[in-house]
């Protein structure tokens, strides 16, 4: 058997150990096999032992799975090695609209006020939620839908062009929020409600428009989520 993997820099990698899965219906369990190879025949395996929690936590950091210590700010809400959860206040930021059109050019690079937000990160995808109150959610607050452009109902954000950081560690999550509101909110993305103002969407930043007083939060539309069920479903509603 011949495996070709490339890493970025050149080393030599061979069969070693195999795990073999069993599973009957929601209950299953792994072996750990040594492989034994023979001159011009098939490598076979050997006799099985229980997989341990020691080999799994070595495989994962073999798999890139480990994760550096960090100290977390009190903006961050939740950090595992593939998720990190973090809230950022209500203020005013600029946003860029990228339709074309009269009406959404009228909007376009001006200021407006801001809901607080949710955001979540797992592997490279980006979401988002809104807060009703200024202050730090916890797992039983009940979020709302970002209304925003470019995101749909679980909260996912269409990345499109977006440039975001490399990185998802604590000192790059300003990064990705400015990579967010530096984008352009170009077009709505599936059936989300995502505001109750009368005017919609475009009604809602219209009035808003160079505005100073706060985001008026009862034009937000519910998610039916809590903060600990968006962390829970990870999208899938």
């Amino acid at each position: 058997m011949n495996v070709h993997l490339r890493i970025g820099d050149n080393r030599t990698f061979a069969l070693k150990q195999a795990v073999l899965l069993y599973q009957d219906g929601s209950r299953a369990f792994a072996t750990l096999h040594e492989v034994k190879h023979r001159t011009n025949e098939a490598p076979y395996l050997c006799a099985g032992q229980s997989v341990t929690t020691g080999f799994l936590e070595t495989l994962a950091k073999g798999l890139g799975a480990s994760m550096a210590a960090e100290v977390l700010p009190e903006y961050v809400l939740a950090r595992t090695p593939d998720l990190i959860l973090w809230w950022s206040r209500a203020r005013p930021r600029l946003m860029f609209f990228g339709e074309g059109n009269a009406e959404t050019m009228a909007l376009n690079g001006k200021m407006y006020p801001h809901p607080a937000l949710v955001f979540m990160i797992e592997g490279r995808e980006l979401f988002v939620r809104a807060l009703a109150e200024n202050r730090r959610p916890s797992a039983k607050t009940r979020l709302c839908n970002a209304p925003y452009w470019n995101t749909d109902s679980h909260g996912r954000v269409c990345l499109g062009s977006m440039r975001v950081p490399d990185e998802t560690g604590v000192a790059s999550l300003e990064g990705w929020e400015s990579a967010y509101f530096a984008s352009e909110f170009t077009h709505p993305s599936g059936a989300v409600r995502l505001t109750t103002h009368p005017g919609g969407f475009l009604g809602l930043w219209s009035s808003l428009a160079g505005r100073k007083r706060a985001f008026p939060v009862k034009s937000l539309a519910e998610s039916k989520q809590t903060l600990k069920e968006f962390v829970e479903r990870r999208g899938e509603g």
